[in-house]
């Protein structure tokens, strides 16, 4: 069996691209932008909650080596102090 085969004008005509149509276009570029709107906004969102989450633990030890009675006091009054809203 040969390797090479031989393209006749007419099998090469036949094999065309349609071209895209411009709505198809944007529908493509409207649905990526929202995707990637959607997915940066649950970074972000991740994130805050991550720092969040964080800075109570570096708290929570703060305070127990601080005052290990009342830890909890403690907790909530820097929570408070800094603009949070108390448990």
């Amino acid at each position: 069996m040969p390797s090479v085969r031989l393209v006749t004008e007419e099998a090469s005509t036949l094999v065309t691209s349609a071209p895209t149509a411009p709505s198809r276009v944007w529908r493509y570029i409207a649905i990526s932008a929202v995707l990637l709107g959607i997915i940066g906004t649950w970074l972000v969102w991740f994130s805050v909650f991550i720092q969040r989450n964080l800075q109570e633990d570096d708290v929570r030890a703060a305070c127990r080596r601080a005052m290990p009675d009342t830890a909890d006091r403690c907790f909530d009054t820097v929570v408070i102090q800094r603009g949070g809203v108390r448990r």
